[in-house]
């Protein structure tokens, strides 16, 4: 079997990977590999910022995960593929059946070179001060905001803001969306005149109705592989493996002294790491690979005939993910999303002219333009719902293409308190995990999110926005009725794309790693990637995920020096 060194592997090429990949080689004493299990991001839709929009539910460049079914979700019919009977007469026939199962939530992550920060939304939002503060307060030395706000800075390359809170120069270019709406500029009036304006949702202060910023440059995609992977490309010491699974980490004596992998013909072969393994994978995929290794709860491994090797049964749990619910209402312009014989004739072909002359337009939308953070109770001290406008109708993750144009905004609970957890379902190395958020599971949850629906139909019900919202496209909702607002969100809220958790940070028995993000009790092994987080953080978790990488850089660096 082929085996190859080098100092340190990193394994997932997404928002921390790329980071890491591009730090930890600018020493040029080390050699690094980087470690991708999709391709690379060459297809135009992860370039033009409006391509994620059409990769669909099942792209090669997404892992296109589901969840088990969800208890606090609604029934539905679930029809299981064609099997045989042979009837009395000695005939076979191809039949189907209709089962009842609770529904399961859709979970998209990245599988290309940037990870998640190639197809997500590209909505840079850090999250609230106070969160960072409390992984701290949670015994997470060097992880307050008044430590990580440098780590944000460093990576920024901010055109809009140039202040204590923002930086310059850095590899992420952080820009405003290049397509205005006068539909969404309505929403952000007619919003911040309830809740307040705010002009920056990563300065003094969250709370408010404003524009989001975004990860673009020049009217294109700025994903960590973009931003930090291509400048590092060309340094000798550092090589990039895509199309390469990780079956597992191997151990010896209570070191991680490489991985075992598989490529794209299906051949094992092992890679050395003299330093460490730095595993970067994801709130999925970190945990999955820290159990076929042998690292984790007993019972879990043993069950799948996996050698144990070290008990660690936080791994896998705390899951945490911000649910969200959509409120989606038709209204014919050609100016919003849509299918209609004036979008898809006239408007797009227009726009794509636009942006291959200008790079502005229509396909330099992020879809969700506008948003803010509001409190669902007035007896609580900061943020705890996100809202993201969309000019376009948003069902089913955009899955499901009604035909029409129209709005629609995001109710996201930015604190759940329901927790959940990522086990195996075989020792296979290419078996998807098992994922159950457990969402909802926690009454307050509940409770907190049709509270904070109530307040974002406050926006959609006053002028001038209500202008746009006369028909409802898929569930009429009685707001008078908390019974009907809470079957609603049962029916159809899902995740917004933000899991976090499995491998947490922390000193007690179920945290993986320790603040410098080794795991415990074990060698030359760290996690880097939005496993760490401790408690999910109040926005979207790119952007805190891309510092945790930086800083990561910084305390490896510093280790190694």
């Amino acid at each position: 079997m082929e085996t190859k060194s080098y100092d340190f592997i990193i394994l997932g090429a997404g928002s921390a990977g790329c980071v890491l990949a591009n730090r930890l080689s600018s020493n040029s004493n080390f050699r690094v590999c980087l470690i991708e299990a999709g391709s690379k991001d060459s297809d135009v839709r992860l370039k033009v910022p409006l391509g994620f929009a059409f990769l669909g539910g099942n792209s090669s460049y997404s892992w296109n995960y589901n969840t088990v079914p969800q208890k606090e979700f609604e029934q539905v019919s679930i029809t299981e593929p064609a099997s045989s009977i042979v009837d009395s007469a000695g005939g076979v026939h191809e039949v189907e059946s209709e089962i009842m199962e609770h529904r399961r939530g859709f979970q998209p992550r990245g599988k290309t070179l940037g990870g998640s920060s190639s197809i997500n939304a590209m909505l840079y939002v850090r999250g609230h001060k106070w969160d960072y503060d409390h992984w701290a307060e949670l015994g997470n030395e060097g992880w307050s905001f008044e430590r990580v706000l440098p780590y944000f800075k460093k990576c920024e390359n901010n055109e809009i803001f140039d202040n204590d809170f923002h930086g310059q120069g850095g590899p992420l270019n952080v820009d405003k969306i290049r397509h205005k709406n006068k539909i969404v500029d309505d929403f952000v009036k007619t919003g911040s005149s309830i809740f307040g304006h705010n002009e920056d949702f990563n300065g003094e202060s969250q709370e408010g109705i404003g524009y989001y910023q975004t990860t673009q440059k020049n009217g294109k995609r700025c994903s960590t592989a973009k931003a930090y992977l291509v400048p590092a490309l060309e340094r000798d010491n550092l090589t990039v493996l895509t199309d390469t699974n990780v079956n597992k980490i191997n151990i010896v004596d209570g070191k991680a002294t490489g991985v075992l992998c598989i490529n794209a013909e299906g051949n094992e072969f092992i890679i050395e790491a003299s330093k460490e393994v730095l595993l970067s994978s994801g709130a999925f995929g970190s945990p999955q690979i820290l159990l076929r290794s042998g690292i984790g709860p007993a019972d879990e491994i043993l069950k799948h005939g996996i050698e144990h090797k070290l008990e660690l049964p936080g791994v896998g749990k705390n899951l945490q993910d911000h649910i969200d619910y959509v409120t989606v209402h038709k209204y014919k312009s050609i100016k919003l999303f849509g299918f209609s014989i004036g979008t898809l004739f006239f408007k797009y072909p227009y726009e794509l002219f636009k942006y291959i002359l200008t790079k502005t337009g229509m396909f330099t939308s992020t879809v969700a333009e506008a948003g803010g953070f509001i409190r669902s109770r007035n007896d609580i001290e900061i943020p705890d719902t996100q809202l993201h406008f969309s000019p376009g109708m948003i069902v089913d993750h955009g899955r499901e293409h009604i035909w029409g144009t129209g709005i629609s905004c995001h109710t996201c609970l930015l604190r759940p308190k329901s927790r959940g957890e990522v086990t195996l379902n075989s020792a296979d190395p290419l078996d998807n995990p098992k994922i159950d958020p457990k969402f909802l599971s926690h009454p307050d949850d509940v409770r907190d999110m049709v509270e904070g629906y109530k307040k974002m139909m406050k926006i959609m019900n006053k002028p001038p926005l209500s202008n746009y919202t006369s028909k409802h496209v898929y569930r009429p909702v009685d707001l008078d009725d908390d019974e009907d607002i809470e079957k609603a969100i049962r029916e159809e809220a899902d995740t917004v794309y933000h899991p976090v958790g499995t491998c947490m940070m922390g000193q007690d028995e179920m945290a993986v790693v320790d603040d410098k993000l080794k795991v415990h009790k074990m060698i030359g092994l760290r996690v880097v990637d939005a496993s760490i987080m401790p408690t999910l953080v109040g926005g979207n978790t790119n952007a805190p995920t891309i510092m945790i990488g930086e800083k990561a850089s910084d305390i490896i660096l510093n280790d190694w020096r």
